[in-house]
């Protein structure tokens, strides 16, 4: 019985022995398996260089398209900005049963945007500058039917919020559209009268004009594109003969500092009816 029992610990020891080494080795080779499967998944060096080679030529290809979408993005951006402008000037007109106007200057982007000039201002490129100013009275200050430039009395004008300015933006005229307009809905907006647009400041508005400066020492702008809002809302471009068109246009194209984009594909142009003064954005 003594020598039995020696002989069953012996027994018991190897099977535990047998048990735990059993039990290692499948720990080996679970780390050997995982070790395997981890670098089977793995990338080699020349597997990432073949992938960022043509994730270059993808970049490279695709870039141009980016680009046109961000002017595109930019430009139509702006134009929301010119609506919200004008929607403000005319439910500040409704609201206080007055006039309101709103100039456009186009001044050069590369010089610092603290110093009057003239309006045209030749040559100057890429920076849009809008003012809103109201009649204090209620009046519409000056008599109508322009037959000759008439300047605003500045004390008789309350500015109407803040300057607002666009960089990389250009006022064009843009001629009729096309007699068999495509599907672009830029094609396809209501021709406009020469009278009734504000583009580059050469030919649109056509004088006389209207003018006020901001502030109103006019030590620094000279409005002379305006826009007028009446107390009913309804908009007009001052010109000679005080035209209540049926629609009216504000040209815009982006530039690139003050170079104009003579390629560009993103022109807008910003409508707005004469009786209910309502704003539309049409776009290539």
């Amino acid at each position: 019985m003594m020598e039995l029992e020696p002989r069953i610990t012996r027994m018991t020891r190897m099977q535990g022995n047998a048990f735990i080494l059993q039990k290692q080795r499948e720990r080996v080779s679970a780390f050997t398996f995982a070790k395997q499967r981890e670098r089977a998944s793995a990338f080699t060096l020349i597997e990432l260089l073949i992938v960022m080679g043509i994730i270059g030529v993808l970049l490279v290809l695709i870039a141009p398209a980016f680009t046109s979408m961000k002017g595109g993005t930019d430009v139509t951006s702006a134009a929301y900005t010119i609506e919200g402008v004008l929607d403000t000037a005319r439910t500040y007109a409704k609201a206080n049963n007055t006039y309101t106007w709103v100039g456009f200057y186009e001044e050069d982007v590369s010089q610092p945007s603290i110093s009057h000039g003239s309006d045209p201002c030749i040559g100057c490129v890429g920076r849009l500058v809008m003012s809103t100013v109201a009649s204090n009275d209620g009046t519409m200050i000056y008599t109508g039917n322009l037959s000759s430039p008439v300047t605003l009395d500045s004390t008789k004008l309350t500015q109407v919020g803040k300057l607002a300015k666009i960089e990389n933006l250009h006022l064009t005229t843009f001629g009729a559209p096309p007699g068999t307009p495509p599907t672009s809905p830029f094609a396809t907006r209501p021709e406009v009268a020469t009278a009734s647009k504000i583009g580059d400041g050469i030919t649109a508005p056509p004088n006389p004009y209207l003018t006020f400066y901001y502030p109103a020492d006019g030590s620094q702008y000279q409005f002379k594109k305006v826009v007028q809002f009446t107390p009913r809302g309804e908009a007009v471009i001052t010109n000679r003969n005080y035209t209540m068109a049926p629609v009216s246009e504000v040209g815009v194209e982006p530039t690139h500092g003050t170079t104009l984009d003579t390629n560009s594909t993103n022109p807008v142009a910003i409508q707005f009816t004469g009786f209910g003064g309502n704003v539309k954005i049409y776009t290539k």
